[in-house]
């Protein structure tokens, strides 16, 4: 059975001597010394590695189950999921008004990662609820705040978003649900939505659903789509669950992943909803969710990545199979292990160069969310709505391939279920779909966040880029090894846009066939960057005469090897960008 170290080291490299973030000027960030942080994050590891990650296997194998209208988790997640509650962790960077202590974004989304690895099904449960708790915190009335957030910051209640539908997933303006008015002010919500993760279950006291659904007098597609509160259970005038709500699970979707997740199909019945937000301004208020949401799979994809590598990496130490071509390391045994050939190094260091990357990725764009939030400055939200869309896309994408490499190390052994190496696959491949396809991903970046505020942001990306280089390039050392590739990528991922700019307003399609390769261009310049940033600090560590050596050693030879072999694959993507999009279209329907 796979077990679950949390990295707290490699957190803390990031935290600290990358972002630097007890020195940032951001308001809370004071609080973050590395003796507080790397408390947070042992203890976070402990309930992680302890609790959370021998239940994973049993979510695989057990499922929920629906009976009698009532979903059940899987055993032992209820007690899990209480020792978590009781601990405080729901509420970690929420709103103290709410009962939340208040921490920044980017504790909780360290922590995050560490339950994620540890439990991805378990982690859902508390994940959504956070959004959801977003989503009424920025829109809600003072009323729906005081009745709604204190439950849902402890993860007593906890929260859903309900959009899809059975005939409509990316195109909510063919949403049918519908809202009707009633004269006391509230709504009465009729309609069935699918693909609900964590819909129902039996870990918390009530589910509070956010529900897109269109008021049949209001205009027609998106434009008529509100957003509802729609709990599970009434809530009675002391605060406490009381009458039942028309809303019912129909079914549990039987899947090929996260199992141990209660994803719904969830029937609307005349139930009581109550406006979040401004009528008819539904998708403004989702998006809160979602963009929240959408950063949190990304941190899904490199996440479940950390988990499978973990187990791959001691599985190559164990595991005997052939000698090494250059002469035997192991004399006493009869074979060497796995992880002296080559390719398994290959395979390993794919892995690790990319799961570092992407910490550093993900934990930068929640030090622009706190930026933004915190600090109110509007070109750091602009950066992380650009990079949002990367974020989730690319590390989703390489998450799942990461995924498959860490099973393929185990060869047939990583096929069958006896190491647990195939949940890893099957979990991660929900992330390149649910909170927006990958390609609808790439889609809005290219169609929509290019040119964003007249494309100031991606100009600003860039220029940070440049200005990195320029401020480095008389460190030999860093100059060779990582600037002149981070600058050769960034060369190509300009052309790119410089394409679309050319091409694809006389033919749309010559931006959109390219959008996916220019979506993973982009996440390799991305974490191009934050290799040489981490290049730099483990470099300065080295220098300031570090007592762990061998760590910022390892640091380095890590980036190195990303910088010379998987950087290079932004010219593989500027080249298939560049064809345009003449062949992509060239068949009739009819030849598929």
């Amino acid at each position: 059975m796979p077990t679950y170290t949390a990295p707290t080291k490699d957190m803390a490299f990031v935290l600290h001597d990358v972002l630097k973030v007890h020195e940032a000027d951001i308001p809370g960030y004071e609080d973050l010394e590395p003796d507080f942080t790397s408390a947070v994050l042992e203890e976070a590891g402990k309930l992680a590695s302890e609790v959370w990650a021998p239940l994973n296997i049993v979510g695989d194998q057990e499922g929920c189950r629906l009976e009698n209208g009532i979903v059940h988790t899987p055993s032992g997640f209820k007690d899990a999921f209480d020792t978590y509650r009781d601990g405080g962790w729901p509420g970690l960077d929420c709103d103290p008004a709410y009962g939340g202590q208040g921490m920044p974004y980017i504790l909780g989304t360290a922590v995050g990662e560490i339950f994620v690895s540890s439990n991805m099904s378990l982690n859902m449960y508390s994940g959504l609820t956070h959004g959801a708790y977003s989503a009424i915190h920025a829109h809600g009335t003072d009323d729906q705040k005081t009745t709604y957030l204190p439950k849902m910051v402890t993860a007593e209640w906890t929260g859903t978003m309900n959009l899809t539908e059975p005939h409509c997933g990316t195109d909510l303006g063919l949403m049918r649900t519908k809202a009707e008015p009633q004269e006391d002010g509230s709504y009465k919500i009729t309609g069935q939505k699918i693909f609900i993760s964590s819909g129902d279950h039996d870990l918390s006291e009530n589910v509070i659903h956010l529900v897109l659904a269109r008021n049949p007098e209001g205009p027609e597609g998106i434009k008529g789509v509100s957003l509802f509160i729609v709990p599970k259970f009434m809530v009675n005038a002391d605060g406490t669950p009381g009458a039942e709500n028309g809303v019912s699970v129909g079914a549990l979707e039987k899947k090929m992943g996260i199992h141990g997740n209660s994803t719904c199909v969830m029937n609307y019945d005349a139930a009581t909803g109550f406006l979040l937000g401004e009528e008819n301004k539904g998708m403004r208020a989702m998006f809160t969710m979602m963009n929240e949401a959408r950063l949190g799979v990304g941190l899904q994809g490199y996440s479940v990545a950390e988990a499978a590598y973990q187990s791959a990496v001691d599985y190559a130490r164990e595991r005997l199979q052939g000698r090494a071509v250059t002469g035997v390391q192991n004399p006493d045994g009869p074979a060497d292990p796995l992880i002296v050939h080559p390719d398994i190094r290959r395979n390993l260091m794919d892995q690790k160069s990319f799961v570092e990357g992407a910490r550093a990725f993900t934990f930068w764009g929640a030090h622009l969310i706190d930026k933004a939030r915190k600090s109110g400055d509007k070109d750091a939200d602009g950066l992380v709505s650009l990079l949002t869309p990367v974020i989730k896309g690319f590390q989703t994408d390489k998450g799942f391939e990461m995924a498959v490499a860490a099973q393929q190390v185990f060869g047939g052994h990583g096929y069958i279920e006896e190491h647990g190496m195939s949940q890893f696959a099957r979990d991660a491949r929900i992330a390149m779909i649910y909170e927006g396809a990958n390609g609808v991903q790439a889609l809005d970046l290219v169609g929509r966040k290019l040119a964003q505020d007249g494309g100031k942001h991606v100009m600003a990306f860039f220029a940070m880029v440049k200005d990195f280089i320029k401020q480095n390039e008389d460190n030999e050392d860093l100059k060779k090894d990582f600037l002149i590739p981070l600058k050769d990528a960034s060369k190509d991922l300009q052309s790119g846009a410089t394409y679309f700019m050319q091409n694809g307003m006389k033919n749309p399609n010559h931006a959109l066939a390219g959008s996916y390769d220019f979506m993973h261009m982009f996440g390799h310049v991305a974490l191009g960057l934050m290799w040489a940033r981490m290049g730099l600090a483990a470099m300065q560590a080295l220098d300031a005469g570090a007592s762990d050596a061998a760590f910022y050693k390892t640091k380095l030879a890590t980036g190195r090897y990303y910088m010379a072999r998987q950087l290079p694959a932004t010219k593989m993507h500027l080249a298939r960008i560049e064809t345009g999009a003449d062949t992509v279209m060239a068949l009739n329907t009819e030849a598929f």
